[in-house]
Protein backbone atom coordinates (compact mmCIF):
# COMPACT_ATOMS: atom_id res chain seq x y z
CA UNK A 1 0.00 0.00 0.00
CA UNK A 2 1.24 3.31 -0.68
CA UNK A 3 1.16 6.61 0.77
CA UNK A 4 -0.92 9.22 -0.47
CA UNK A 5 0.64 12.40 -1.87
CA UNK A 6 -1.63 15.07 -0.66
CA UNK A 7 -0.21 13.72 3.04
CA UNK A 8 -1.82 12.02 5.83
CA UNK A 9 -5.69 10.79 5.00
CA UNK A 10 -5.43 11.92 2.00
CA UNK A 11 -5.62 15.68 3.64
CA UNK A 12 -3.43 18.72 1.38
CA UNK A 13 -1.00 20.39 3.26
CA UNK A 14 -1.30 24.08 4.51
CA UNK A 15 -0.37 26.49 1.59
CA UNK A 16 0.04 30.27 1.51
CA UNK A 17 -0.74 31.73 4.34
CA UNK A 18 0.70 34.80 6.34
CA UNK A 19 4.57 35.03 6.69
CA UNK A 20 5.94 34.93 10.19
CA UNK A 21 6.58 38.92 10.22
CA UNK A 22 3.21 39.65 8.57
CA UNK A 23 1.20 37.03 11.56
CA UNK A 24 3.33 39.67 13.80
CA UNK A 25 2.03 42.59 12.29
CA UNK A 26 -1.65 40.92 12.45
CA UNK A 27 -1.16 40.04 16.38
CA UNK A 28 0.02 43.60 17.18
CA UNK A 29 -3.29 44.88 15.36
CA UNK A 30 -6.07 42.82 17.56
CA UNK A 31 -4.12 43.56 20.96
CA UNK A 32 -3.95 46.32 23.27
CA UNK A 33 -0.90 47.66 24.30
CA UNK A 34 -0.51 47.97 28.51
CA UNK A 35 -1.08 51.11 28.70
CA UNK A 36 -3.53 53.67 26.65
CA UNK A 37 -4.10 56.93 27.42
CA UNK A 38 -7.96 57.98 27.44
CA UNK A 39 -9.89 60.96 28.17
CA UNK A 40 -11.08 58.89 31.30
CA UNK A 41 -7.87 58.63 32.48
CA UNK A 42 -4.57 56.54 32.37
CA UNK A 43 -5.47 52.40 31.55
CA UNK A 44 -2.64 49.63 32.08
CA UNK A 45 -3.53 45.92 31.38
CA UNK A 46 -1.27 42.89 31.73
CA UNK A 47 -0.97 41.84 28.30
CA UNK A 48 -4.52 42.14 27.55
CA UNK A 49 -6.15 41.96 30.98
CA UNK A 50 -7.31 44.64 32.80
CA UNK A 51 -5.04 45.45 36.04
CA UNK A 52 -7.60 45.48 38.51
CA UNK A 53 -6.60 49.45 39.35
CA UNK A 54 -7.99 50.71 36.03
CA UNK A 55 -11.10 48.48 36.54
CA UNK A 56 -13.14 50.84 38.10
CA UNK A 57 -11.87 53.80 35.78
CA UNK A 58 -12.84 51.86 33.24
CA UNK A 59 -16.07 51.46 33.91
CA UNK A 60 -16.72 54.63 34.79
CA UNK A 61 -16.14 55.91 31.25
CA UNK A 62 -18.45 53.05 29.66
CA UNK A 63 -21.24 54.29 32.23
CA UNK A 64 -20.69 58.06 31.38
CA UNK A 65 -20.47 57.29 27.52
CA UNK A 66 -23.90 55.19 28.39
CA UNK A 67 -25.42 58.27 30.17
CA UNK A 68 -24.34 60.81 27.57
CA UNK A 69 -25.73 58.65 24.69
CA UNK A 70 -28.82 58.16 26.59
CA UNK A 71 -29.31 62.24 26.97
CA UNK A 72 -28.82 62.33 23.16
CA UNK A 73 -31.04 59.56 22.38
CA UNK A 74 -34.15 59.77 24.93
CA UNK A 75 -34.20 62.91 24.78
CA UNK A 76 -37.86 63.33 22.68
CA UNK A 77 -39.50 61.14 25.98
CA UNK A 78 -37.99 63.51 28.38
CA UNK A 79 -39.15 66.56 26.09
CA UNK A 80 -42.13 65.49 27.02
CA UNK A 81 -42.45 64.43 30.13
CA UNK A 82 -41.03 67.73 30.82
CA UNK A 83 -43.90 69.82 28.83
CA UNK A 84 -46.70 67.23 31.08
CA UNK A 85 -45.25 68.12 34.10
CA UNK A 86 -45.40 71.51 33.10
CA UNK A 87 -48.52 71.88 31.82
CA UNK A 88 -50.20 70.13 34.81
CA UNK A 89 -48.60 72.75 37.22
CA UNK A 90 -50.64 75.03 34.86
CA UNK A 91 -53.99 73.09 35.23
CA UNK A 92 -54.15 70.69 32.58
CA UNK A 93 -54.63 67.45 34.12
CA UNK A 94 -56.70 65.33 32.14
CA UNK A 95 -57.63 65.17 28.38
CA UNK A 96 -60.48 66.82 28.73
CA UNK A 97 -59.24 70.14 30.32
CA UNK A 98 -57.40 71.91 26.97
CA UNK A 99 -54.82 74.52 27.83
CA UNK A 100 -55.25 77.51 25.54
CA UNK A 101 -52.81 80.74 25.30
CA UNK A 102 -55.66 83.75 24.69
CA UNK A 103 -54.14 85.86 22.46
CA UNK A 104 -51.36 83.93 22.39
CA UNK A 105 -48.02 82.95 23.15
CA UNK A 106 -45.46 85.40 25.46
CA UNK A 107 -42.42 85.27 27.11
CA UNK A 108 -43.97 84.51 30.86
CA UNK A 109 -43.20 80.42 30.46
CA UNK A 110 -40.53 78.28 29.66
CA UNK A 111 -41.63 76.68 26.29
CA UNK A 112 -39.30 75.41 23.47
CA UNK A 113 -39.35 77.79 20.40
CA UNK A 114 -43.17 78.78 20.37
CA UNK A 115 -44.19 81.50 17.76
CA UNK A 116 -46.33 84.73 19.10
CA UNK A 117 -48.49 84.55 15.95
CA UNK A 118 -50.89 81.53 16.93
CA UNK A 119 -53.47 80.65 19.45
CA UNK A 120 -52.28 76.97 20.64
CA UNK A 121 -54.36 74.47 22.22
CA UNK A 122 -53.29 71.79 24.16
CA UNK A 123 -53.80 68.63 26.35
CA UNK A 124 -52.21 65.08 26.93
CA UNK A 125 -54.95 62.05 26.19
CA UNK A 126 -54.02 59.45 28.60
CA UNK A 127 -55.53 56.02 26.60
CA UNK A 128 -54.25 53.77 29.87
CA UNK A 129 -57.24 55.49 31.99
CA UNK A 130 -59.48 56.48 29.49
CA UNK A 131 -59.55 53.50 27.18
CA UNK A 132 -60.22 54.44 23.27
CA UNK A 133 -60.72 58.39 23.37
CA UNK A 134 -61.83 60.59 20.70
CA UNK A 135 -60.84 64.25 19.24
CA UNK A 136 -63.40 66.29 17.93
CA UNK A 137 -60.62 68.60 15.67
CA UNK A 138 -62.36 72.11 15.07
CA UNK A 139 -62.73 72.93 11.47
CA UNK A 140 -59.74 74.88 9.69
CA UNK A 141 -57.61 73.86 12.15
CA UNK A 142 -54.05 72.35 12.47
CA UNK A 143 -54.11 69.93 14.96
CA UNK A 144 -51.30 67.31 15.58
CA UNK A 145 -51.02 64.30 18.22
CA UNK A 146 -47.45 62.80 19.01
CA UNK A 147 -46.66 59.82 20.93
CA UNK A 148 -44.99 60.24 24.43
CA UNK A 149 -41.91 58.91 22.83
CA UNK A 150 -42.52 62.09 20.42
CA UNK A 151 -43.44 59.97 17.78
CA UNK A 152 -45.53 61.27 14.68
CA UNK A 153 -49.53 59.94 15.40
CA UNK A 154 -51.38 61.74 13.29
CA UNK A 155 -52.69 65.13 11.74
CA UNK A 156 -55.76 66.67 12.35
CA UNK A 157 -57.76 69.57 10.43
CA UNK A 158 -56.05 70.86 7.25
CA UNK A 159 -53.06 68.65 7.22
CA UNK A 160 -55.39 65.47 7.91
CA UNK A 161 -58.09 63.18 6.54
CA UNK A 162 -60.75 65.69 7.31
CA UNK A 163 -59.14 68.30 5.45
CA UNK A 164 -60.01 70.81 7.71
CA UNK A 165 -64.00 70.34 7.59
CA UNK A 166 -63.39 69.16 11.17
CA UNK A 167 -64.04 65.29 11.85
CA UNK A 168 -63.98 62.67 14.58
CA UNK A 169 -60.79 61.08 15.51
CA UNK A 170 -60.34 57.68 17.54
CA UNK A 171 -57.23 57.40 19.24
CA UNK A 172 -56.57 53.61 20.71
CA UNK A 173 -54.31 52.49 23.31
CA UNK A 174 -51.17 50.14 22.99
CA UNK A 175 -52.79 46.57 21.76
CA UNK A 176 -56.15 47.15 21.68
CA UNK A 177 -58.14 44.17 20.40
CA UNK A 178 -61.75 46.02 21.30
CA UNK A 179 -64.39 47.22 19.12
CA UNK A 180 -63.40 49.65 16.04
CA UNK A 181 -66.58 51.89 15.66
CA UNK A 182 -67.11 53.37 12.05
CA UNK A 183 -67.72 57.05 11.82
CA UNK A 184 -63.98 57.95 12.45
CA UNK A 185 -60.56 58.24 11.81
CA UNK A 186 -58.88 55.57 13.67
CA UNK A 187 -55.20 55.80 15.02
CA UNK A 188 -53.52 53.18 17.44
CA UNK A 189 -50.62 54.57 19.33
CA UNK A 190 -47.65 52.73 20.45
CA UNK A 191 -47.91 54.52 23.75
CA UNK A 192 -51.14 55.09 26.56
CA UNK A 193 -49.97 59.18 26.76
CA UNK A 194 -49.88 60.87 23.79
CA UNK A 195 -49.20 65.14 23.64
CA UNK A 196 -52.52 66.67 21.34
CA UNK A 197 -51.32 70.32 19.90
CA UNK A 198 -54.16 72.16 18.63
CA UNK A 199 -54.31 75.24 16.25
CA UNK A 200 -57.44 76.89 15.01
CA UNK A 201 -57.35 79.48 12.43
CA UNK A 202 -60.68 80.75 13.93
CA UNK A 203 -59.14 81.93 17.15
CA UNK A 204 -60.26 81.39 20.65
CA UNK A 205 -63.97 81.09 19.53
CA UNK A 206 -62.73 78.10 17.03
CA UNK A 207 -60.75 76.05 19.55
CA UNK A 208 -63.23 75.90 21.73
CA UNK A 209 -65.37 73.56 19.40
CA UNK A 210 -62.64 71.32 20.09
CA UNK A 211 -64.02 68.26 21.84
CA UNK A 212 -62.10 65.43 23.83
CA UNK A 213 -63.72 62.16 25.63
CA UNK A 214 -63.36 58.59 26.18
CA UNK A 215 -65.63 56.69 23.37
CA UNK A 216 -67.81 55.25 26.35
CA UNK A 217 -69.28 58.80 26.65
CA UNK A 218 -70.02 58.78 23.00
CA UNK A 219 -73.67 59.13 22.68
CA UNK A 220 -73.74 61.58 25.58
CA UNK A 221 -70.18 63.49 25.58
CA UNK A 222 -68.65 65.86 28.56
CA UNK A 223 -67.68 69.42 28.66
CA UNK A 224 -64.15 70.03 27.85
CA UNK A 225 -62.88 73.08 30.41
CA UNK A 226 -60.89 75.69 28.41
CA UNK A 227 -57.99 76.92 30.73
CA UNK A 228 -55.96 80.16 29.57
CA UNK A 229 -52.36 79.30 30.29
CA UNK A 230 -50.58 82.38 27.92
CA UNK A 231 -49.94 83.95 31.24
CA UNK A 232 -48.56 80.70 33.50
CA UNK A 233 -45.11 80.90 34.98
CA UNK A 234 -44.52 77.37 34.03
CA UNK A 235 -41.48 75.30 32.70
CA UNK A 236 -41.87 72.62 30.05
CA UNK A 237 -38.40 71.67 29.84
CA UNK A 238 -36.30 68.71 30.36
CA UNK A 239 -33.93 69.13 32.76
CA UNK A 240 -29.65 69.17 31.83
CA UNK A 241 -28.81 67.09 34.73
CA UNK A 242 -29.64 64.11 36.87
CA UNK A 243 -33.07 64.68 36.81
CA UNK A 244 -33.13 64.29 33.05
CA UNK A 245 -33.06 60.60 34.01
CA UNK A 246 -35.93 60.54 36.42
CA UNK A 247 -37.49 62.57 33.90
CA UNK A 248 -37.18 59.38 31.97
CA UNK A 249 -37.67 56.81 34.64
CA UNK A 250 -40.81 58.38 34.34
CA UNK A 251 -41.91 57.62 30.73
CA UNK A 252 -40.21 53.94 30.92
CA UNK A 253 -42.20 53.26 34.27
CA UNK A 254 -45.63 54.31 32.53
CA UNK A 255 -45.49 52.93 29.05
CA UNK A 256 -45.11 49.38 27.31
CA UNK A 257 -41.77 47.63 26.82
CA UNK A 258 -42.82 47.10 23.06
CA UNK A 259 -43.24 51.35 22.96
CA UNK A 260 -39.32 51.48 22.58
CA UNK A 261 -36.93 50.56 20.45
CA UNK A 262 -34.57 47.75 21.83
CA UNK A 263 -31.63 50.03 21.11
CA UNK A 264 -32.20 52.67 23.05
CA UNK A 265 -34.15 50.52 25.78
CA UNK A 266 -30.88 48.54 26.12
CA UNK A 267 -29.07 52.03 26.93
CA UNK A 268 -31.52 53.13 29.74
CA UNK A 269 -31.39 49.42 31.11
CA UNK A 270 -27.62 49.67 31.59
CA UNK A 271 -28.09 52.72 33.33
CA UNK A 272 -30.69 51.19 35.62
CA UNK A 273 -34.08 52.70 34.35
CA UNK A 274 -35.97 49.22 33.47
CA UNK A 275 -39.82 48.99 33.39
CA UNK A 276 -41.57 47.68 36.32
CA UNK A 277 -38.05 48.14 38.44
CA UNK A 278 -36.84 51.16 40.71
CA UNK A 279 -34.64 53.40 39.79
CA UNK A 280 -32.61 54.18 42.83
CA UNK A 281 -28.99 54.67 41.34
CA UNK A 282 -26.26 55.01 44.05
CA UNK A 283 -23.88 57.83 45.03
CA UNK A 284 -21.34 56.93 41.84
CA UNK A 285 -23.44 56.20 39.15
CA UNK A 286 -25.63 59.34 40.36
CA UNK A 287 -22.18 61.28 39.72
CA UNK A 288 -21.70 59.65 36.44
CA UNK A 289 -25.91 60.31 35.23
CA UNK A 290 -25.36 64.07 35.87
CA UNK A 291 -21.94 64.36 34.46
CA UNK A 292 -23.25 62.67 31.16
CA UNK A 293 -26.17 64.73 31.41
CA UNK A 294 -24.21 67.88 31.36
CA UNK A 295 -21.72 66.31 28.88
CA UNK A 296 -24.91 65.49 26.42
CA UNK A 297 -26.07 68.86 26.95
CA UNK A 298 -23.02 70.70 25.56
CA UNK A 299 -22.84 68.06 22.64
CA UNK A 300 -27.23 69.30 22.26
CA UNK A 301 -25.97 72.88 22.29
CA UNK A 302 -23.45 72.10 19.26
CA UNK A 303 -25.32 70.35 17.37
CA UNK A 304 -28.19 73.31 17.36
CA UNK A 305 -25.63 76.43 17.17
CA UNK A 306 -22.73 74.88 15.46
CA UNK A 307 -23.91 72.23 13.36
CA UNK A 308 -21.45 70.16 11.35
CA UNK A 309 -23.39 68.57 8.63
CA UNK A 310 -23.19 70.74 5.86
CA UNK A 311 -27.42 69.94 5.17
CA UNK A 312 -28.52 72.14 7.93
CA UNK A 313 -27.18 75.04 6.51
CA UNK A 314 -29.53 76.69 3.81
CA UNK A 315 -27.06 78.44 1.54
CA UNK A 316 -23.04 78.09 1.51
CA UNK A 317 -21.32 80.44 3.54
CA UNK A 318 -24.54 81.61 5.51
CA UNK A 319 -25.04 80.41 8.93
CA UNK A 320 -29.09 80.18 8.44
CA UNK A 321 -29.79 76.90 9.43
CA UNK A 322 -32.37 74.21 9.01
CA UNK A 323 -34.12 72.67 11.73
CA UNK A 324 -34.97 69.62 10.13
CA UNK A 325 -32.38 68.27 8.34
CA UNK A 326 -32.83 65.97 5.58
CA UNK A 327 -36.82 66.61 5.54
CA UNK A 328 -37.88 63.71 7.04
CA UNK A 329 -40.05 63.36 10.35
CA UNK A 330 -38.25 60.42 11.31
CA UNK A 331 -35.23 61.69 11.04
CA UNK A 332 -34.01 59.65 7.80
CA UNK A 333 -32.01 59.51 5.08
CA UNK A 334 -30.77 56.31 3.18
CA UNK A 335 -32.14 54.03 4.81
CA UNK A 336 -30.25 55.52 8.50
CA UNK A 337 -31.11 57.65 11.73
CA UNK A 338 -29.83 60.90 11.03
CA UNK A 339 -29.29 60.95 15.52
CA UNK A 340 -27.79 64.04 15.25
CA UNK A 341 -30.68 65.73 13.60
CA UNK A 342 -33.03 64.71 16.21
CA UNK A 343 -30.74 65.75 18.58
CA UNK A 344 -30.82 68.82 17.33
CA UNK A 345 -34.73 69.32 16.71
CA UNK A 346 -35.63 68.30 19.98
CA UNK A 347 -33.40 70.11 22.11
CA UNK A 348 -34.64 73.46 20.92
CA UNK A 349 -37.76 72.48 18.98
CA UNK A 350 -41.48 70.36 19.65
CA UNK A 351 -44.15 69.04 17.50
CA UNK A 352 -43.48 66.75 15.02
CA UNK A 353 -45.48 66.42 12.08
CA UNK A 354 -44.37 65.78 7.92
CA UNK A 355 -46.33 68.93 7.42
CA UNK A 356 -43.50 70.76 9.62
CA UNK A 357 -40.43 68.64 8.01
CA UNK A 358 -41.57 68.71 4.56
CA UNK A 359 -43.21 72.05 3.88
CA UNK A 360 -45.06 72.21 0.02
CA UNK A 361 -45.37 75.29 -2.14
CA UNK A 362 -47.71 77.71 -0.98
CA UNK A 363 -48.96 75.48 2.22
CA UNK A 364 -46.76 74.36 5.68
CA UNK A 365 -44.48 76.56 6.77
CA UNK A 366 -39.93 76.70 6.57
CA UNK A 367 -38.64 77.74 9.46
CA UNK A 368 -34.94 79.33 9.53
CA UNK A 369 -32.82 79.90 12.51
CA UNK A 370 -29.30 81.49 13.79
CA UNK A 371 -26.66 82.36 16.70
CA UNK A 372 -24.47 84.14 15.22
CA UNK A 373 -23.57 87.66 13.12
CA UNK A 374 -22.26 88.33 9.93
CA UNK A 375 -18.25 88.18 11.18
CA UNK A 376 -19.59 84.37 13.07
CA UNK A 377 -19.53 85.47 16.78
CA UNK A 378 -22.29 85.32 19.29
CA UNK A 379 -25.38 87.58 19.27
CA UNK A 380 -24.70 90.21 22.05
CA UNK A 381 -27.45 90.97 23.78
CA UNK A 382 -25.95 94.55 24.88
CA UNK A 383 -24.80 95.43 21.30
CA UNK A 384 -27.22 96.62 18.27
CA UNK A 385 -27.94 94.24 15.70
CA UNK A 386 -29.65 94.81 11.60
CA UNK A 387 -31.30 92.58 9.43
CA UNK A 388 -32.40 93.07 6.13
CA UNK A 389 -35.98 90.97 4.91
CA UNK A 390 -35.11 91.18 0.82
CA UNK A 391 -38.21 92.15 -1.34
CA UNK A 392 -40.94 90.27 -1.40
CA UNK A 393 -40.88 87.71 0.81
CA UNK A 394 -41.81 84.45 -0.25
CA UNK A 395 -44.53 83.59 2.23
CA UNK A 396 -48.61 83.42 0.34
CA UNK A 397 -50.28 84.20 4.19
CA UNK A 398 -47.18 85.87 6.15
CA UNK A 399 -43.74 86.09 7.67
CA UNK A 400 -42.40 86.60 11.09
CA UNK A 401 -39.47 86.57 13.24
CA UNK A 402 -39.14 85.52 16.87
CA UNK A 403 -36.42 85.46 19.08
CA UNK A 404 -35.63 83.42 21.67
CA UNK A 405 -33.13 82.86 24.84
CA UNK A 406 -30.04 80.94 23.81
CA UNK A 407 -30.08 79.25 27.19
CA UNK A 408 -33.80 78.25 27.68
CA UNK A 409 -34.79 78.09 23.80
CA UNK A 410 -37.77 80.04 25.03
CA UNK A 411 -38.70 83.38 24.04
CA UNK A 412 -36.17 85.87 25.42
CA UNK A 413 -37.80 87.94 28.09
CA UNK A 414 -37.10 91.06 27.08
CA UNK A 415 -40.78 91.64 26.29
CA UNK A 416 -43.53 89.79 26.56
CA UNK A 417 -44.06 89.30 22.53
CA UNK A 418 -40.64 89.88 21.04
CA UNK A 419 -41.46 89.23 17.20
CA UNK A 420 -42.20 91.03 14.38
CA UNK A 421 -44.63 90.41 11.52
CA UNK A 422 -45.93 91.18 8.54
CA UNK A 423 -49.09 90.26 9.80
CA UNK A 424 -49.55 92.79 12.10
CA UNK A 425 -48.96 95.59 9.00
CA UNK A 426 -47.01 97.46 11.45
CA UNK A 427 -43.08 96.68 9.92
CA UNK A 428 -42.42 99.58 8.02
CA UNK A 429 -40.75 98.74 4.08
CA UNK A 430 -37.41 100.76 2.87
CA UNK A 431 -38.37 102.11 -0.75
CA UNK A 432 -37.15 98.84 -2.43
CA UNK A 433 -39.89 96.94 -0.50
CA UNK A 434 -37.19 95.60 1.45
CA UNK A 435 -37.27 95.42 5.76
CA UNK A 436 -34.47 96.77 8.16
CA UNK A 437 -35.06 94.74 11.07
CA UNK A 438 -32.96 95.82 14.37
CA UNK A 439 -31.99 93.90 17.79
CA UNK A 440 -30.45 96.05 20.46
CA UNK A 441 -31.56 96.94 24.03
CA UNK A 442 -33.20 100.60 22.97
CA UNK A 443 -34.67 101.27 20.34
CA UNK A 444 -32.97 103.04 17.09
CA UNK A 445 -34.19 106.31 16.91
CA UNK A 446 -37.22 106.28 14.32
CA UNK A 447 -37.21 102.65 13.94
CA UNK A 448 -39.36 101.50 16.83
CA UNK A 449 -41.66 100.03 14.74
CA UNK A 450 -38.56 97.58 13.29
CA UNK A 451 -37.72 96.80 16.30
CA UNK A 452 -37.33 93.91 18.86
CA UNK A 453 -35.76 94.48 22.61
CA UNK A 454 -32.73 92.64 23.67
CA UNK A 455 -31.51 91.94 27.00
CA UNK A 456 -27.42 93.38 27.96
CA UNK A 457 -25.44 90.12 29.58
CA UNK A 458 -27.74 87.42 27.48
CA UNK A 459 -27.26 86.04 24.07
CA UNK A 460 -30.16 85.41 22.18
CA UNK A 461 -31.39 83.94 18.39
CA UNK A 462 -33.58 84.62 16.03
CA UNK A 463 -36.17 82.26 13.90
CA UNK A 464 -37.74 83.58 10.48
CA UNK A 465 -41.11 81.73 9.81
CA UNK A 466 -42.56 81.91 6.34
CA UNK A 467 -46.40 80.53 6.25
CA UNK A 468 -46.95 79.17 2.53
CA UNK A 469 -43.69 79.58 1.75
CA UNK A 470 -43.26 79.78 -2.32
CA UNK A 471 -41.15 79.03 -5.29
CA UNK A 472 -38.28 81.17 -4.23
CA UNK A 473 -37.59 80.07 -1.28
CA UNK A 474 -37.73 76.57 -2.42
CA UNK A 475 -35.32 77.51 -5.41
CA UNK A 476 -32.79 79.49 -3.63
CA UNK A 477 -33.75 82.74 -5.45
CA UNK A 478 -34.55 84.53 -2.29
CA UNK A 479 -31.79 84.37 0.48
CA UNK A 480 -31.57 86.02 4.17
CA UNK A 481 -28.72 87.88 4.41
CA UNK A 482 -26.58 87.77 7.92
CA UNK A 483 -26.79 89.84 10.84
CA UNK A 484 -24.74 93.04 10.86
CA UNK A 485 -23.71 94.20 14.14
CA UNK A 486 -23.82 98.44 14.57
Amino acid sequence: MTESRTGTAGVAPATGGLSPEELAAEIARISTPDVVETPFGRLELVDGVPREASVPTIYDGLDLMRAAEAFLNSMPGASLVAMRNGLRAAGVSSPDVIGFTDPRANSGGIFLTPNTETTYGTTFLDLKAWGPTVIEAPPQSLCVVDDFWFRYVADMGIAGPDKGAGGKYLFLPPGYEGERPEGYFTYESPTFANWVVLRALGGVPAMKQTRIYPLSEADSPRENTFVNIADARINTVHSNDLAFFHEIDELVQEEPVEALDVERAGQLAALGIVHGAPFEPDERRRRLLDEGAKLGAVISRALVYKPRDPGAFFWEGVSWKNAFIGGSYEFLRNGARLLDARTQFHYFATVITPAMAHAQIGAGSAYAYTAEDASGEVLDGAATYSLTIPADPPAKNFWSIDVYDTQTRSLLQSTAYPALSSLTGTVQPEADGSYVLWFSPEAPAGRESNWIPTIPGKSWFPMLRLYGPLEPWFDGSWRLPELVKA
